[in-house]
């Protein structure tokens, strides 16, 4: 048996769990009409089969009709939930992982105008800042329908074959009554006693004993400190510890510490990139050794020596590794075959919840294949003829387009103009708190060097240095420019972000950013200027600033800026610059009126995206075999691309990335893996 401390059993009543890594409840919104069906058993089976212990289904999972799901959760109310569920759980179990859900009533952390349109419960009518609804003060009538669906929900989940559940008390409905600010109850639930604030998480307790017997697993996670005002202090955190262990009503503890009734608040209990990591393990540590009872927690916990150590130093029982696996689904099996080096890292870049937030389901910035496990698989399969692949550009795009043709066994040529791998990437990764993103190239850089590729740096490709390789197939993964002939006058006066964050451009004293595409540049750029002492106005025609920056992602850009001489401006355009003396006289105006202004400054800075580097692909289009076409069809359901316009031509063309179009990373990485694993 292996020493390693992660590699350990770990005994939870009567169930064995093979290691010390999990995956925490979470909810990547994967769900069919709030039922988990295939693309939902999919992701957890990936991570079954790579050897995760425990892999915890549905954050949130709703257990009431007037709990409707914020985004997309499992509704744990409806019946047929137990069969999706049974199929989910066979499946991991045959893979030898054990299977638990998550299960709440979400309180006020939800809206009132969707599902069927129900009143928000509450131990309050405080509205919750994130998702804006005033609830309804709970009735006693209320507490006793929800204590039955509280039991009747994990009736269910036993019923599909679980091994165990966890309830939700952080920010929903049951720590309502816990917390000092959300409980402005009288009578047995009210808030003079801590006795009476745990009262309803005790009945719920009893409840689902009632139903499912006390050898099913029921575990909570809870918060044991809000770090709030007013609120769960640790002392009380720690009795509130205790009071559940002594209960025997629980068999785990999983441990949160925050607050997150707002973004900025979630962002701390979930740090993202710029944010220190594995903030809460200490804390966890107290807990454990406080209670000595079995305790699991995470909050960005990345990286497999931070999780060791959580281990060995006896802090936590299991260690969550959740974004981690949505990183890198195979990192239990890359521990046992002993290439930890090969495990692709999260950095953070908080992609997954972005885009919930967004309205989508979750997906990984660095991993095109998580949640598509069904469509893009994350093992590549071999190519039955190898093939000569010459790739210009080593940014994101070109590095996974090489990283999938040599994993394919294919002959792969990259020439990058720069002397090294990145791209956009590089510029991106010049601010501090967002240098992990050039881990992702990093680990594209290092596999493909294990794969053999061949790289050929400082070297601007034309058409004949690519035509000289005698290439079977080119991909052209040149990137794009910073875009900033946007104006009608003026052009010549402006820089970009790109020319404030490279730094060949230095930043003026008053600096209008005006800011077109909405995305992490103009922050980065306002950071940099402002931290030199510069008065910094970030200008948007949107009736929001940074829309393609979610609340989460925006924490540590605002945490940056706010202590600085910055401000942001809504709905305003930039119309023209032009000269005054030594300064600029930048006209704005609006969408909504004819009213224009002037702002007097001395630098202007547009971001507005990318324009293709195209020129190569037009160049060489002709030659191809394709004339460049993409069967589309063919790509989405992973079927070779099989066009031929010219069938004596020598080779395929194709580009992908920001050399086809501005959009982000995920789409460049995500283009090359679906494009190149069928050449």
């Amino acid at each position: 048996m292996s020493a390693d401390p992660l590699l350990q059993p770990f005994q939870l009543k009567h169930l064995t769990l093979r290691n010390r890594l999990m995956i925490t409840s979470h909810e990547p919104a994967y769900p069919e009409d709030g039922m988990p069906k295939d693309r939902y058993r999919a992701y957890h089976v990936e991570r079954a089969k790579a050897g995760i212990a425990l892999t915890m289904t549905a954050g949130s999972a709703s257990v009431a009709r007037d709990s409707p799901p914020a985004f997309n959760n499992i509704l744990a109310w409806k019946d047929e939930v137990v069969a999706w569920m049974k199929q989910l759980v066979d499946e991991c179990h045959d893979h030898g992982s054990a299977v638990m859900i998550q299960l709440t009533h979400l309180g006020r952390r939800t809206r009132w105008d969707v599902g069927d349109w129900l009143p928000v419960v509450s131990a309050s009518p405080e509205r919750e800042p994130a998702h804006r609804a005033f609830p309804k003060r709970i009735e006693d009538w209320d507490i006793a329908r929800i204590i039955e669906d509280y039991a009747d929900a994990a009736e269910r989940m036993q019923a599909a074959g679980l091994d165990g559940i966890e309830l939700e008390s952080y920010g929903h409905l049951m720590d309502s009554f816990w917390s000092p600010l959300t409980n402005d109850l009288d009578g047995p639930y009210g808030a003079d006693s801590l006795d009476n604030r745990m009262r309803f998480s005790f009945d719920v307790l009893r409840a689902i004993r009632k139903r499912v017997g006390d050898e099913f697993i029921v575990g909570i996670r809870y918060v044991g400190d809000e770090m709030l005002a007013g609120g769960i202090a640790k002392p009380e955190g720690m009795e509130i510890s205790r009071r559940l262990k002594d209960s025997g009503l629980v068999d785990f503890l999983n441990v949160i510490r925050g607050h997150i009734e707002t973004d900025a608040a979630l962002t701390n209990v979930i740090p993202v990139q710029g944010m220190a990591s594995a903030p809460h393990l200490d804390f966890a540590g107290e807990i454990r050794a406080e209670t000595k009872f079995p305790t699991f927690h995470a909050a960005k916990i990345q990286d497999v020596a931070t999780a060791r150590h959580a281990v060995a130093s006896g802090k936590l029982d299991m260690v969550g590794m959740t974004r981690a696996h949505m990183a890198d689904p195979h990192i239990v099996a890359k521990i046992m075959r002993g290439e930890e080096d090969r495990i692709r890292p999260c950095v953070g870049a908080n992609y997954c919840l972005d885009r919930i937030y967004q309205g989508g389901m979750a997906l990984c910035l660095h991993n095109p294949s998580t949640g598509r496990e069904l469509e893009q698989p994350h093992e590549i399969e071999k190519a039955d003829t190898p093939r000569r692949f010459v790739i210009v550009g080593a940014g994101p795009a070109g590095l996974e387009a090489a990283r999938v043709a040599a994993s394919r066994g294919h002959e792969v040529i990259v020439h990058e103009a720069a002397n090294d791998p990145g791209g956009q990437v590089r510029l991106t990764a010049q601010t501090p708190r967002r240098s992990e993103m050039i881990q992702l190239i990093q680990w594209r850089f290092e596999e493909c060097e294990k794969l053999g590729v061949t790289f050929r740096f400082n070297s601007f490709a034309d058409a004949a240095t690519v035509m000289d390789e005698n290439p079977d197939v080119v991909i052209v993964a040149t990137g794009g420019i910073a875009h900033t002939e946007i104006l009608p006058q003026g052009n010549d006066l402006v820089v970009s972000a790109w020319d404030i964050l490279s730094g060949d451009v230095q930043s003026g004293s008053n600096v209008l950013i005006y800011d077109d595409a909405g995305d992490q540049a103009a922050l980065q750029a306002a950071e940099k200027i402002a931290s030199t002492g510069a008065k910094v106005e970030i200008m948007t025609r949107d009736r929001v600033f940074s829309p393609e920056v979610m609340g989460m992602t925006l924490t540590p850009a605002m945490r940056a800026l706010q202590p600085l001489d910055v401000t942001f401006t809504v709905t305003w355009k930039l119309e023209s610059v032009a000269r005054e003396g030594n300064g600029l006289k930048a006209t704005i105006g609006t969408d909504y009126s004819g009213v224009t202004r002037d702002r007097l400054v001395d630098q202007v800075v547009v971001n507005h995206g990318t324009e293709p580097l195209e020129d190569l692909y037009f160049d060489l289009r002709e030659s191809s075999r394709n004339l460049g076409e993409v069967d589309y069809d063919a790509m989405i359901a992973g079927a070779p691309q099989q066009v031929s316009r010219q069938p004596d031509a020598a080779f395929q063309l194709f580009r992908i990335g920001d050399a086809v179009a501005a959009r982000n990373t995920h789409a460049a990485i995500y283009d090359a893996l679906r494009l190149v694993r069928t050449l």
